[in-house]
């Protein structure tokens, strides 16, 4: 143990002091460094805080870190730089702001000092009030600097413009840092970020445009856009729907009309019929007449042509475009049944008008039908199917069976051939018979069986044209002999027969000669000639002239038949164009029995019996009438 004399007492006095003092001085310079530090920390955590939510007026009020005047001993003796770790109960984004800005701070102590002495009066940035002009450069440059450090970003550097895959910017040291020091997110979103996530941007200055306004005007003006479409297209829809109502009133209304003319025609025709002269009746043989039974609409939209009579079946068919042609297009015939009077189905055929239509003596339920489509066909009113089909190649304007033999059918073409078919050769036809004058169409044709007649015992088919006509004499087989008939050039239209009494019923429009339509009924005849080895010829000769109209504009088919009050009487139907309405005559003097009106030209006439009574229906473009024979 050391033993201090007397002497030395004095001494280790004054040391003792010296050491309280430094002591003392020693932790009043460090509770003053620490203060300090305190002080920088809490300003610059404000001044984060304020400026990630946004506000301007904390961002001008503000001012950044001054060494000099946080610190009351020089910033040479004290460097901040020293404290640059953060506290545990801080988050790491206001340590590294720390730790830069007293990096900043500390380097930039020695510049403000040759500041001071040049512009004093800027020396204090916390006292400066900024100007107008100042705070609109502080808003421009709102932009333009990092939000880590708070510092504008440079376009080159380490505090270069960069910025992270979820478009936040940075300058690059401080995102760096910040990334680095443990930092796995990004400091605006909180979004997974890493350092190699960094790119840099190559521009000079970012500015946004506040442009929040105009996407809300174009959100709205959207809006009204899609309401005014959807407003248009309703009353599209109403204009549409009251465009339909109305096309429905005008057709119930035409359609009220017509059955109104329908009910004046028949209690006309009844009239008429009620009112004809003794004469008249006596010219009739029996004093009979036809009485309107009963008018049927067969195609609203019009198109009939042609019409015949399935007697096996019972029913009338009529030719008639496809009521639902949109769906189902083409051509076909309509059932109208002889015992209720009424249409009971369509039946599609063609892809054209049909204008012919026959049916065989023996064949039951066999429709033969021709068409513009170039094709015969085939088809069992059985079972509503095509069964036989041949292409003619050319438009095919007329057809009739061969009542000698089942097996053949003829087919009226539009350059004036026959073709022969039969039916046991599927594959084509068995002979043409070539026109021996003109290539005009074969607008009819009719087959005349074999007789045991005097005067015209041979069977055939005639052909007319609009040049005349043919009869070509079937001797056997398909040997045809032709005998070119003596009628009138030019003005023919159709040529109809009546097998039992041999005669054939010639049309004639108006023409310069006659004015007038006529229908002149032919009779048969076969003369031998004078050298027994030549074959005899067949020719007619008229019998008796009846006159119509003086228009004819459509092809139209007239009938000649035996009248069903007997007595070997003879009936001539025919259509007048000029005033609608079917005209009937006695054949064998000539007199007008009955004139029957109509809605529209009449353009085939079709005579038949059911349950032992007489019927004769007329065709319109639109609709079917039917007379009874009373």
């Amino acid at each position: 143990m050391q033993v201090h004399s007397s002497s030395d007492r004095p001494r280790l006095s004054v040391r003792r002091a010296n050491r309280r003092r430094h002591i003392i001085g020693s932790h009043t310079q460090f509770s003053t460094r620490e203060e300090s530090m305190r002080r920088l920390r809490e300003l610059i955590v404000e001044n984060l805080a304020e400026r990630l939510s946004g506000s301007q007026d904390a961002q001008r009020s503000v001012p950044r870190a001054n060494p000099s005047l946080l610190d009351p001993e020089p910033s040479a003796r004290h460097p901040v730089a020293a404290v640059n770790v953060p506290t545990s109960d801080e988050p790491s984004a206001t340590g590294s702001s720390v730790s830069t800005e007293s990096e900043r701070t500390s380097a930039a102590a020695q510049p403000e000092e040759s500041q001071q002495e040049s512009e004093p009066e800027s020396a204090d940035p916390v006292s400066a009030a900024p100007s107008p002009a100042g705070e609109a450069e502080a808003d421009d440059g709102e932009g333009e600097n990092c939000s880590i450090c708070f510092e504008p970003w440079t376009s080159a550097g380490d505090h270069r413009l960069a910025a992270l895959r979820c478009g936040h910017l940075f300058g690059y040291i401080c995102i760096s840092r910040w990334l680095t020091s443990g930092g796995n997110k990004c400091p605006q979103c909180n979004k997974p970020a890493k350092r190699g996530h960094i790119i840099f941007l190559y521009a000079r200055k970012l500015k946004a445009v506040d442009n929040a306004e105009e996407v809300r005007l174009k959100s709205r003006l959207e809006l009204e856009q899609g309401s005014r479409r959807m407003e248009q297209l309703e009353v599209a829809q109403c204009r549409q729907q009251m465009q339909l109502m109305a096309d429905e009133n005008v057709r119930l209304r035409k359609e009220v009309e017509e059955l109104r003319r329908w009910k004046a025609q028949a209690a006309f025709g009844s009239s008429q019929g009620a009112s004809l002269s003794s004469s008249q009746r006596q010219d009739s043989s029996s004093g009979g007449h036809y009485v309107f039974s009963k008018a049927v609409l067969v195609s609203q939209s019009g198109g009939s042509r042609v019409l015949s009579y399935c007697e096996p079946l019972g029913c009338l068919l009529a030719s008639q475009p496809s009521p639902q042609a949109t769906f189902l297009p083409g051509f076909g015939v309509k059932k109208i049944s002889t015992a209720t009077l009424k249409p009971s189905q369509y039946v599609p055929i063609h892809s054209k008008q049909i204008r012919g239509l026959a049916f065989s003596r023996h064949q039951d339920s066999l429709l033969l039908s021709a068409a513009l489509d170039n094709t015969i066909k085939l088809t069992s009113l059985m079972t509503n199917t095509v069964v036989q089909a041949y292409n003619t190649g050319r438009p095919v304007w007329s057809c009739c069976w061969c009542h000698d033999n089942n097996n053949y059918i003829y087919a009226g073409l539009a350059n004036g051939s026959v073709l022969v078919y039969d039916t046991r050769d599927t594959s084509t036809h068995v002979q043409e018979l070539a026109p021996l004058r003109s290539s005009c169409p074969v607008v009819s044709l009719s087959y005349i069986p074999r007789a045991a007649s005097s005067t015209f015992p041979c069977g055939g088919l005639i052909a007319g044209t609009l040049e005349g006509g043919c009869f070509w004499e079937h001797v056997e087989g398909t040997t045809y002999t032709p005998h070119i008939l003596p009628l009138e050039s030019g003005n023919c239209t159709d040529i109809q027969v009546e097998p039992d009494s041999r005669h054939c019923l010639v049309t004639y429009r108006p023409g310069r000669a006659n004015p007038s339509l006529r229908c002149v009924l032919m009779e048969l005849s076969r003369t031998p000639q004078t050298d027994s080895s030549q074959p005899p010829i067949c020719s007619c000769s008229p019998v008796q002239t009846f006159t119509a109209g003086s228009s004819c504009k459509l092809l139209t088919k007239n009938a000649v038949f035996k009248s069903p009050a007997g007595e070997r009487a003879t009936l001539v139907c025919a259509g007048d164009e000029a005033t609608n309405s079917t005209m009937v005559w006695n054949a064998g003097t000539g007199a007008l029995l009955q004139k029957m009106p109509a809605d529209l030209p009449v353009l085939d006439i079709c005579p038949f019996e059911v349950n032992q009574s007489s019927y004769l229906a007329s065709l319109t473009e639109k609709m079917l009438k039917v007379y009874k024979w009373e």
